[in-house]
């Protein structure tokens, strides 16, 4: 049983963001008032932030793609919206440094076509901006949105065969109303501890696919973080909507001590 750290929240990447945001507007600002204004030290500027753009763009996106890979969820419209919002950021950071093709290298003065692409530069990353907004406030991606008494984000990745039973957590390691993330076999389950013990299902909403380990669990029923959804965490049937579909359960024992659960086979 491995421990893995706590990808869920990037306290850097909020912060890191405003810099290629703001370079990339300075480029584009003062590339275009050095070609109007004939000013070689304007344009000069405006050379010098479009390659600050360019790596601090590329910085910024470290701590996104870490989110990608491991916190937003697997098959959800937040992957997808993910997986969009990575590729207009990245075009937009392409076009910026495609811009350099326009620029004289000897004077560093820029082409129409350096001001044309870092406009268009711009207006993409405008757009993964708003995207990553709703990233963060629709699907709660690198926000830490646990409820009182959830107790401290819990996530363990484990090894086993189909059939076997493993080794998740210790018995007294959750308490009721408190859940865990379980990465076994390639699946994400939630393990769940409630006034009739541990329980474990799927942590994947049958709604949209988001992530139930970060909802809430109370008096045995787990609320989707997302649209609310509702599901029983012993028998995975649906409570409440808008999720039509029940979600999977699995099998867990609880001896000496420890708790294990019980890989499916299929």
């Amino acid at each position: 049983m491995r421990s893995r750290a706590n990808f869920r929240t990037h306290p850097i990447h909020p912060i890191l963001v405003g810099f290629p945001v703001a370079f990339g507007l300075g480029a584009l600002g003062f590339d275009l008032a050095g070609r109007l204004g004939s000013w070689p030290a304007v344009w000069s500027t405006g050379a010098y932030l479009s390659v600050a753009a360019v790596v601090m763009g590329v910085l910024a996106g470290v701590p996104g793609f870490i989110d990608y890979l491991y916190t937003v969820p697997p098959r959800s419209s937040a992957k997808k919206r993910a997986t969009w919002h990575m590729g207009v950021n990245l075009s937009a950071l392409t076009l910026i440094a495609v811009g350099w093709a326009f620029r004289d290298l000897d004077t560093l003065r820029p082409g129409v076509g350096t001001i044309l692409l870092e406009a268009a530069g711009m207006g993409l990353m405008t757009y993964g901006g708003w995207m990553g907004g709703t990233l963060v406030y629709r699907n709660q991606i690198g926000v830490d949105h646990r409820y009182a008494g959830a107790g401290k984000w819990r996530e363990v990745e484990v090894d086993g065969k189909p059939g076997e039973a493993v080794d998740v957590a210790a018995a007294d390691e959750l308490e009721v109303g408190q859940m865990k993330l379980v990465r076994a076999g390639g699946r994400r389950v939630v393990l769940a501890r409630t006034e009739h013990g541990y329980s474990a299902c799927d942590d994947r909403c049958t709604h949209k696919g988001g992530s139930l380990a970060g909802g809430v669990l109370a008096c045995g029923v787990i609320t989707c973080p997302w649209h609310g959804s509702q599901f029983d965490a012993r028998t995975g049937a649906v409570r409440a909507g808008p999720a039509a579909d029940p979600i999977r359960t699995y099998q867990v024992e609880e001896a000496d001590g420890r708790v294990r659960l019980v890989l499916p086979a299929g």
